[in-house]
């Protein structure tokens, strides 16, 4: 109805129009049929800050927050950081809003999902320190030359046969290929393990999330790969949810 809290509490008594009853009945159809209540409006809050959805892009989840918590903690002056599938840019965007010292470049395969991401930075007047790339994760990087003191990512991690048994609401709306890691769900964790050590700097950090119950299989594949002081963190119901490693190269 286009009304804040003060104007809606002011003329709670008016009737309300027959169109504007009619919308409300549409948007509680949507609800009905499973659609959440953050794409209904098309907005869904994370560390403080609102952010814009589209079709092509996952809902910003509170659990995701301790992965920005992590970042922020370590994250060394002047950094520089890539996001790889950044769906809305809540992950680099929040880390950027929260460190004016940091630049970013933030990937997605999906040219809806950078879409979205460029409102959102500008939104929050970062976009001129996130720099946006189309292609399969590191495949958007063709035409980088430098490294990066921190790689981030929040992959797909649901195995495909896992997918169509979730709840209609992730299910039905939100975008297949954010959700789907392949058949045991660590797809995307192989090539991110195999290719980070090129694309970090000597020390650079490596933190992304996870599956409750893929801790200890992404630790493994960092270990395999080169990558040190890994470490597995749990999130506020006690779960494995974010790893965190470091690179140790020439440069």
């Amino acid at each position: 109805m286009g009304l804040d809290a003060l104007a809606l509490s002011l003329r709670e008594n008016e009737p309300v129009p027959g169109d504007q009853v009619a919308a409300v009945e549409r948007l509680l159809q949507r609800r009905l049929r499973g659609e959440s209540v953050a794409r209904i409006i098309g907005d869904k809050a994370f560390y403080g800050l609102d952010f814009g959805l589209n079709a092509a892009t996952l809902e910003p989840r509170p659990d995701t927050e301790l992965l920005v918590d992590l970042v922020l903690s370590g994250l060394k002056p002047a950094a520089s950081m890539l996001d790889l599938g950044t769906g809305t840019g809540c992950i680099p965007i929040a880390i950027l809003v929260n460190r004016p010292d940091v630049t970013g470049l933030a990937t997605d395969l999906s040219p809806l999902a950078l879409e979205m991401a460029e409102d959102n930075a500008r939104r929050h007047q970062v976009s001129d320190r996130l720099r946006l790339a189309r292609g399969d994760w590191f495949a958007a990087l063709a035409d980088q030359t430098a490294r990066f003191d921190l790689i981030t990512s929040n992959p797909p991690y649901i195995a495909s046969e896992i997918v169509e048994s979730l709840a209609p609401e992730v299910r039905e709306f939100d975008p297949r290929l954010a959700l789907d890691g392949g058949p045991d769900g660590l797809g995307p964790y192989r090539i991110i393990a195999a290719e980070a050590g090129r694309w970090l700097t000597p020390g650079g950090r490596l933190v992304v999330e996870i599956g409750y119950d893929q801790g200890q299989a992404v630790a493994k594949l960092f270990s395999a790969a080169g990558l040190v002081e890994i470490a597995v963190h749990k999130d506020l119901a006690g779960l494995d949810r974010v790893v965190c490693a470091h690179h140790i190269g020439a440069a």
